[in-house]
């Protein structure tokens, strides 16, 4: 299937690793030129480099803090700078401390919505006349299935980044008339550091193993497997692309059957 990005211009953000990565890559390897973003230069210039090597397509990289807006500024000038448009955006981020309510003081708060919430409206609010003047866009939020089903001991993702899937629906109904596409992506339990790092913590605090932990969430995956980096990106590109021209204000969970819901 074509997916109609050749030549197109993508955004990533927080893209040096993880899903992040992957949905940089897959872009690229289907047409796209891609800016990525991270606050780790050095990930991120061996990101570029691997995905620019593999795939031929033009890859330019920016350190950026997704916390800041002068930073955000920076990556959205550079993407316009190297491709003279921006037709893709992929917002992503990583997560805020895993615990429960009573944990987190006001600053932990403020923390995780800067982080998960406030840069994703920074980032959706600064495409949108870019895109407008280029004629439409496409606009993929990456989230958590934490937005479907509140997960244990993670109380600021279950809050803050359902205010992504608000946002999103929101923008998807406001900017449809100017050819805008807006989802949401909730990936599931995906073979990152980040999940090794939710498994650990939550771990400890439970005082059992890493294995008992991944183990008990293993078992609650219908389809017998813990996501790849590449099961979300795939999903991600499909949305950000032609191939999905009537698909708008959607939020899709890749989870493997975990979410039990009929929503």
């Amino acid at each position: 299937m074509d997916l109609g990005l050749e030549g197109k211009a993508a955004l990533v953000t927080a893209s040096s690793e993880g899903i992040g990565r992957a949905c940089a890559l897959e872009l690229a390897r289907n047409g796209a030129g891609v800016v990525v973003c991270a606050r780790r230069e050095d990930v991120l210039d061996k990101a570029r480099e691997e995905i620019a090597e593999e795939t031929g397509r033009q890859i330019a990289a920016i350190s950026a803090d997704l916390t800041s807006a002068r930073d955000i500024d920076a990556v959205i000038e550079r993407t316009v700078s190297e491709f003279g448009r921006i037709d893709v955006l992929v917002t992503n981020a990583g997560g805020p401390p895993s615990g429960k309510f009573m944990d987190f003081d006001d600053a932990a708060w403020t923390r995780a919505f800067e982080l998960n919430l406030l840069s994703v409206v920074r980032l959706n609010r600064a495409v949108v006349p870019i895109m407008r003047e280029g004629g439409g866009g496409s606009i993929v939020n990456l989230t958590s299935i934490s937005v479907k089903e509140p997960l244990k001991g993670l109380v600021l993702s279950n809050a803050i980044r359902a205010g992504v899937v608000g946002l999103s629906k929101t923008l998807a109904n406001e900017l449809g008339a100017d050819g805008i596409r807006v989802n949401a992506v909730c990936p599931g339990f995906t073979a990152t550091e980040r999940m090794t790092e939710l498994f650990t913590a939550r771990a400890d605090r439970e005082g059992k193993t890493y294995d008992e932990i991944a183990d008990g969430i293993y078992a609650t995956i219908p389809l017998g497997r813990f996501a790849e980096p590449a099961d979300i990106a795939r999903m991600v590109v499909y949305l950000a692309s032609d191939a999905a021209r009537y698909v708008t204000g959607v939020t899709v969970q890749v989870d493997g059957g975990f979410v039990k819901g009929l929503l």
